[in-house]
Formats: structure tokens, C-alpha cells, sequence
């Protein structure tokens, strides 16, 4: 039985950066991971202005962006016009420290601080290590873990659910996660193909649609990655199957080419937020306590949001003496941002881009072209996709 500051479930990229972000303050930290080695997974690629400055606090942005591709521009694009409405956030360069998108696939970001918590003094990182169970009294929390060599027993004084949608942790607190799941399934294809070829001028992040039809290219240093919805009535093994990745890509790119792929991924999209992030000493972050649909990039930013936010106030609660009330301010502000901003932002982002049939279709559409043709109002947008906005919302709420 071991005595930990903290036990962090999950090392993925939100379980490690506020392994790192407490370790940096010298608390003890313990990361548990039921997998192997941090996942290949290329669900999420973006990082968002504010979570690069958060990075740069760490020494973390600089190598990240080594390893990324700077994307100041995001276009909206009707596929039957070929009409772009772009958007450069180098126009924010006066707001904004780092005026770009860094497109870089997560598991780059979680890989880079495995290896540094590894060598960290303050920090201990154990792959092959499943949650079992979880709890805890007024002094601290018990986690019993499946590992190599058995069942054991880590206790610490506080846990950290980082475990993502299906957390063992919030599963064990008995909590609702509220909201809901969308109907149709979503596939993301990654590929080495030159999709740039295909497009006129075609951005690193860009959002095509017509009233029938929508899909998502984005660039990672790897591969473009492909985000299309697919019809809930498709069983996975047909989605997957090379008969429908030929027809995707003949809808995606105009033309019937057989066209090889990395990564073929299905998986369900949710709105979905916990009805509180602070259960006494065990607290949830990241997916393990919020999930929306993926566009705009808001998710696993807002994970790391949570983990910036979370580690500062515990820093003050384990070094310098502060109250414990300032678990409920995270609370506060974290799921006030979730809940008003983050899933409204991404609910709307999907409905500008999937809205059917000509006539709502073109006032979707009537409603960009005066956002992108106003300067003000173009950079409000912004602001508010690369989630500025959001972090100065936190920061109002006590």
C-alpha cells in the first residue's frame, strides 16, 4: 500500500498535463494507465491559442510546435460553389500570444510528458495499471488497481478522474452525466493522400458543406484527417469496409480513386456534462466529466483547460494553505464554461455546417457572409472559436 499527494486515472493528454502541471509545484503525483503505453489516438488534433500560452508557462509550446503545423486560417466551404469564407486569426496577433491553430496529433502531446514524468522528481507514471475501485474518507481517497503483478492498494489525498468517456471513476461515484448522444454515427479517416490537390487553396482546417451533404478535412504533420457522419442504420464492419471508404472519398474528393488509409475510426458523438466536477477528494476532468462533438476543436482543449484551472487551485490548497472552497470556484467555472459556452459553441458549429434543405442551408450561410465581411464581428467570431472568450468568462466567475 502506497501513500500518494495525488492519483491521477488516465494518461492520456488531459491526465498528463495536470500530472505535469502539479508535479511543476512540487506535489507528488501518481499516474495509473490500464493500457500499455499512451494511445495512437488521432481523434484530436488541435490546440487552440490559450491552451498554447497555458503550454508556454510549462516550457511545453515550443517543442509542441516543433512537432505541429501553425494554422492561422479556418475556412467554412460550400463543396457546389466552391464559395470560402475564411478566417485568419493572425487578425488577433494584438490579443492573442500565439495567433494560431497548432495542428498536432494528441498522442505527440501525451507521449512528449509521459517521457518527462518519467524524470520527473515529483512524479511516477505506471502503464498496465487499471482502476478497479474507488473511495474515500475526510483524509484522503483508496484506489485498488489491477496491475502485472496483482491487485493493489494506492492511497492518496486526492483523486484526479482523467479516464475519459467511459471513466471508471465516474462510474464508480454514481453520478448522472447528463445531456445526449447524436443519432448518426461519425467516421474519421486518416490518410496520406494529397487532399490539397482536390481544393482550391485549401486550408489546414476547413469545414465543407451544401444543403445534403457536410465533412471536415484537417492537416496533421501525419496525415489529413477526414470527419464525415455516417447513417445510424450502417453496421460498423460495412462503415469500415473498403466498399464505403471508396464511396466516402469519392464524395469527399470529387473523384472515383482508390485511396489508402491509415486509420479507419467509427465512433459515437455525445453533449454531455456531469452535474458536478467535485465529489469531496476525488474530482473529474476532461472527458471524464464533459463530451461534445468534435467541431470546432473544443474538447480536448477544454480537458486541458480544466487541468490548467484544477492544478493552480490545488497548488494554493497543498502549498499554501489556501481553503479547500477553491474546488467549488473550479466547479463553478469549469461547468459554467462547459455548459455555456462549449456546448452551446459546439451544438451551433455542427448546425452551420449540417443544416439541410436550400433555405435554411443559405441563411446559415447569409449569416457567416455578414460575420466574415464585418471586421468586428469577424474577430468576435474569432475569439470566441478559439475560445478566448471562454477563459475570460472563467475568470469573471467566483
Amino acid at each position: 500500500m502506497t501513500r500518494n499527494q495525488i492519483i491521477i486515472a488516465g494518461a492520456g493528454p488531459v491526465g498528463t498535463f495536470v500530472a505535469f502541471c502539479l508535479a511543476e509545484q512540487g506535489i507528488d503525483v501518481l499516474v495509473l494507465e490500464s493500457a500499455e503505453h499512451c494511445e495512437t489516438d488521432m481523434r484530436a488534433s488541435t490546440f487552440h491559442p490559450p491552451t498554447l500560452s497555458y503550454l508556454d508557462q510549462l516550457g511545453l509550446a515550443k517543442p509542441l510546435i516543433a512537432q505541429g503545423l501553425k494554422a492561422p486560417i479556418f475556412q467554412y466551404r460550400i463543396r457546389s460553389s466552391e464559395e470560402v469564407l475564411e478566417f485568419n486569426l493572425g487578425e488577433l496577433s494584438d490579443r492573442l500570444e500565439f495567433p494560431f491553430r497548432l495542428q498536432c496529433e494528441q498522442y505527440k502531446f501525451a507521449r512528449m510528458l509521459a517521457e518527462k514524468l518519467e524524470e520527473h522528481p515529483h512524479a511516477e507514471i505506471l502503464f498496465n495499471h487499471k482502476v478497479l475501485e474507488v473511495s474515500q474518507n475526510n483524509v484522503g481517497t483508496s484506489v485498488e488497481v489491477n496491475t502485472p503483478d496483482g491487485i493493489r492498494t494506492y492511497k492518496g489525498s486526492y483523486l484526479i478522474g482523467a479516464d475519459g468517456a467511459n471513466s471508471i471513476v465516474r462510474r464508480q461515484l454514481g453520478i448522472d452525466f447528463s445531456g445526449f448522444t447524436y443519432k448518426e454515427k461519425f467516421l474519421t479517416l486518416s490518410t496520406k493522400e494529397s487532399v490539397e490537390n482536390y481544393f482550391n487553396d485549401l486550408a489546414y482546417v476547413n469545414y465543407v458543406s451544401d444543403p445534403k451533404d457536410w465533412f471536415v478535412l484537417l492537416k496533421a504533420p501525419s496525415a489529413w484527417r477526414i470527419l464525415v457522419p455516417i447513417e445510424n442504420n450502417m453496421k460498423d464492419a460495412d462503415i469500415v469496409s473498403n466498399k464505403n471508404i471508396h464511396s466516402v472519398f469519392q464524395r469527399v474528393l470529387g473523384e472515383s480513386k482508390k485511396v489508402e488509409t491509415i486509420h479507419r475510426t467509427i465512433y459515437r458523438v455525445h453533449q454531455r456534462v456531469v452535474d458536478k466536477m467535485t465529489h469531496q477528494r476525488i474530482l473529474l476532468i476532461g472527458d471524464s466529466a464533459h463530451l461534445n462533438n468534435p467541431l470546432g476543436g473544443l474538447g480536448m482543449n477544454s480537458g486541458l483547460h480544466d487541468a490548467w484551472n484544477l492544478s493552480q487551485k490545488l497548488g494554493l490548497i497543498i502549498n499554501h494553505k489556501h481553503s479547500k472552497d477553491l474546488l467549488g470556484q473550479f466547479d463553478r467555472q469549469r461547468r459554467a464554461v462547459m455548459n455555456d459556452f462549449i456546448q452551446r459553441q459546439t451544438i451551433k458549429n455542427k448546425k452551420m455546417i449540417e443544416e439541410s434543405g436550400e433555405t435554411n442551408f443559405q441563411s446559415q450561410w447569409d449569416e457567416m457572409r455578414i460575420i466574415q465581411a464585418d471586421k468586428t464581428k469577424r474577430k468576435e467570431y474569432m475569439l470566441e472559436q478559439s475560445m478566448t472568450n471562454s477563459l475570460q468568462r472563467e475568470k469573471d466567475i467566483e
